[in-house]
């Protein structure tokens, strides 16, 4: 017995041993290391919530979903009661890139009951249907992956001048040191040229004293290609700098070029530090203000976005953090601000389609519009998604994601992201002189070459809208016409942002209702007498009217509708109403119009001209409105 307590003793100090060398790596980011040790504990036999949870995050962190997704699940089910919040979100996230969308929503709904963030929580429980949304508000992108990516890492993508920076990871000679995150040989900064159609070629490194033997990436040139911010490892002057863990930090440097190509004065920027990382710079679009991502003191989360005033002299203002409209307590990254303030980044701190996706903010003076929107499919996928930069006048951008890949962030390659700028067009044909619509108009779109493209009929509220998608910055013509009206037509420049339009047109048209006589005569009203049915004299002249025009036109038949006021019971109203009719229609037949031309009706008191209905007031002008005789054309 004693000699099976000494052998079960030495394996849990032996264990104890390796766990925390495996901390030790892992607290250096040293990802790799760390994991192939805690793999070993666990095939030994050991198991603990610590050890499955930093499993998970040695996948987590390289984009490695479906085992960081294993190991957190592992640590929820075996040691509940030891596993933190954070780890339910991230297994949660991790889900996501594997499409197990609705096993990832139960593992936020757990996330929220053992006290998740509140941010993320908010963000969640504000759109529980965020498939349906991040669907309906998708942008209209072709994405393909550019030819110039490698077997290793590219991405981080920023434009300089009419060519492309981006940071690529090269082949590491025998021997040669790689990074310890990922085993992945150091990054440094190339270009490329880029021509109209945003295809790449001719890669060359950097030229000058930017790319050093350690980390340089993401970069923000200056409109006038004069200026570089960039992301490097804490190196300066060939020394290393490193935090309290050893760990060597990102910092922001600042380049200046020499000539035609050749970048020199590294200068590292002021709000720098050993102790966090500052990396993924950003401009504003009149250059006065630098954007960041930072897990300084202050920030939100695992890292968030922060600017500074860039001043006059030359000088930087204090780091302000952009809050929780933008800011979450897990990652928000690669900043990147368009020619229309918009700011586009990356987080994994939202309800996304997993791992890192792509959002955008409209900038306000430094602030945010307040809402953030996700672009969608295809620019996002359920993998990482991120250094998303767009030139939105011309449409056309570059993104890096490791959706193609098999080995998380070993896999990161470019994109090129063309928009495709879709138009659709809508409006309502009115009349010009009533403003009232106009049913049935047929409405034509036409191409500048007067080609027709589609035909509709309007609505009967007056409305179109054409189902063939136009093109932006192009030129059309919308044609309509309608019985009884002039055709219109209106030219449209189309804008250069997908969208969709209005275009009314109003067309010259015929006042009067087509089988309206008295309308087309402009004829008065035809009035009786209280309780009375004989043909007063007033309304022999308009029916005089009336038998000219049968007279002129001997196609024409008319039905003749009449009315009374509301006084009297229904019944006595309906048969003066009938009344009347014939009344009228033998005024016409007795002056020579034949019978079978006409038609007429009583219709009561239930068609009344004003509101003085049963019980209500009137005088006897507004009752007289009511007892009247209409004509109508029938066809």
């Amino acid at each position: 017995m004693s000699l099976l307590v000494i052998s079960v003793t030495s394996i849990s100090f032996a264990q104890k041993n390796r766990i925390e060398k495996a901390n030790k790596e892992f607290d250096k980011y040293s990802y790799i290391d760390a994991r192939e040790i805690y793999l070993k504990v666990v095939e030994d036999g050991y198991a603990s919530a610590q050890v499955f949870q930093k499993l998970g995050d040695t996948y987590y962190f390289n984009s490695e979903y479906g085992q960081a997704a294993e190991w957190y699940q592992r640590s929820i089910n075996e040691f509940t009661s030891e596993t933190d919040a954070i780890y339910y979100y991230r297994a949660a996230q991790a889900l996501k890139s594997l499409g197990k969308y609705d096993e990832s929503d139960k593992l936020m709904a757990a996330y929220e009951k053992v006290g998740g963030d509140n941010i993320i929580i908010r963000n969640f429980n504000e759109d529980p249907n965020y498939l349906k949304s991040i669907a309906f508000q998708a942008k209209g992108y072709e994405v393909e992956k550019v030819s110039i990516n490698t077997d290793s890492s590219d991405f981080g993508p920023s434009f300089y001048l009419d060519k492309l920076v981006f940071a690529k990871s090269a082949k590491a000679n025998k021997g040669e040191k790689v990074f310890e995150w990922n085993q992945l040989p150091f990054l440094d900064l190339y270009v490329a040229d880029m021509d109209a159609e945003g295809r790449l070629s001719n890669v060359t490194p950097l030229d000058g004293e930017i790319n050093t033997k350690y980390h340089e990436s993401s970069s923000v040139f200056t409109k006038d290609g004069r200026t570089v911010y960039f992301t490097r490892n804490n190196f300066t002057d060939g020394k290393k700098g490193r935090d309290k863990n050893k760990t060597i930090r990102l910092k922001l440097y600042k380049a200046i070029k020499s000539g035609d190509n050749y970048w020199t004065n590294i200068e590292e920027l002021p709000f720098n530090s050993d102790d966090y990382s500052v990396a993924h710079p950003a401009l504003s679009v009149d250059e006065k203000r630098l954007y960041f991502a930072s897990d300084r003191p202050g920030s939100l989360g695992m890292s968030d976005l922060w600017y500074v005033d860039i001043n006059e002299d030359g000088t930087y203002g204090d780091p302000i953090n952009l809050g929780p409209t933008v800011n979450t307590e897990a990652r928000e990254s690669f900043p990147f601000i368009s020619e229309n303030s918009n700011l586009y980044f990356s987080s994994d701190g939202r309800s996304g389609l997993g791992g890192l996706d792509i959002y955008v903010t409209q900038l306000d003076n430094g602030g945010t519009s307040g809402k953030v929107t996700n672009l969608g499919e295809p620019a996002n996928s359920n993998q990482d998604d991120f250094g998303f930069i767009i030139n939105e006048s011309a449409r056309l951008g570059y993104l890096s994601s490791n959706r193609d890949g098999d080995r998380g962030s070993l896999s990161d390659d470019i994109y090129r992201v063309q928009e495709k700028c879709e138009i659709t067009i809508v409006g309502a044909i009115t009349n010009k002189v009533t403003g009232d619509a106009v049913p049935g108009a047929i409405v034509t779109l036409l191409d500048s070459n007067n080609t027709a493209l589609e035909t509709v009929t309007a609505k009967e509220n007056g409305s179109y809208e054409f189902k063939t998608l136009v093109e932006c910055d192009t030129t059309y013509l919308i044609r309509a016409n309608s019985d009884g009206c002039e055709y219109n037509e209106e030219i449209v420049e189309t804008p250069n942002v997908t969208g969709k339009i209005e275009v009314p047109v109003k067309l010259e048209c015929d006042p009067c209702p087509p089988d309206d006589l008295g309308c087309r005569l402009s004829l008065q009203p035809i009035y009786f007498d209280f309780d009375r049915y004989n043909i007063r004299p007033d309304a022999a002249i308009e029916l005089a009217k009336i038998l000219a025009a049968m007279r002129e036109y001997p196609q024409l038949i008319i039905h003749i509708e009449s009315h009374t006021d509301s006084r009297g019971n229904d019944a006595y109203n309906e048969a003066l109403s009938e009344k009347r009719a014939q009344s009228t229609l033998n005024w016409l037949v007795d002056n020579g119009i034949d019978k079978n031309r006409l038609t007429a009706k009583g219709y009561g008191e239930y068609q009344l001209q004003n509101e003085c209905s049963n019980g209500v007031e009137c005088t006897e002008e507004a009752h007289q409105l009511n007892r009247r005789s209409m004509f109508l054309i029938q066809n």
